[in-house]
């Protein structure tokens, strides 16, 4: 009995470490960052547990710079209508979404408005993010 004891309790802690993984919005983002950019999509990433928007934001200037885009969940936005095939390389899109705290040049994305005009939410719910712009 003892032994199934142990077993139990070890693959119970072992069942929790990726939930422990998972962060709030809070600890990686600031709500009072947001960010609106346009931008040229490089790569989708389509990993778990966020998928990945590489994009190339072309300042006044003429530099560019290459921002990184956390989106939901790969399963979220399936559920939502976003596959592979909706947002791709080399599409310019609007993004819409919060500055990573340490000012770095990621950010969450919480809405990206596609070429046609259509607006994805891309955010992840149950973290913390704000579901509106903040002001």
């Amino acid at each position: 009995m003892r032994i199934i004891c142990s077993l139990v309790v070890v693959s119970a802690a072992l069942l929790a470490v990726p939930v422990q993984a998972h962060h709030a919005f809070a600890s990686e983002f600031d709500a009072k960052k947001p960010v609106k950019f346009t931008a040229t999509v490089t790569k989708m990433e389509w990993i778990n547990p966020h998928a990945w928007m590489h994009v190339e934001v072309k300042k006044a200037d003429g530099t560019v710079e290459n921002w990184m885009i956390e989106s939901g969940s790969p399963n979220s936005l399936f559920r939502r209508g976003i596959n592979k095939n909706t947002v791709k390389p080399g599409m310019t899109v609007v993004v819409d979404g919060y500055q990573a705290r340490d000012g770095s040049r990621r950010a969450n994305g919480r809405d990206v408005t596609l070429p046609e005009g259509r607006k994805l939410f891309l955010g992840s719910q149950g973290t913390g993010a704000p579901s509106e712009p903040q002001k």
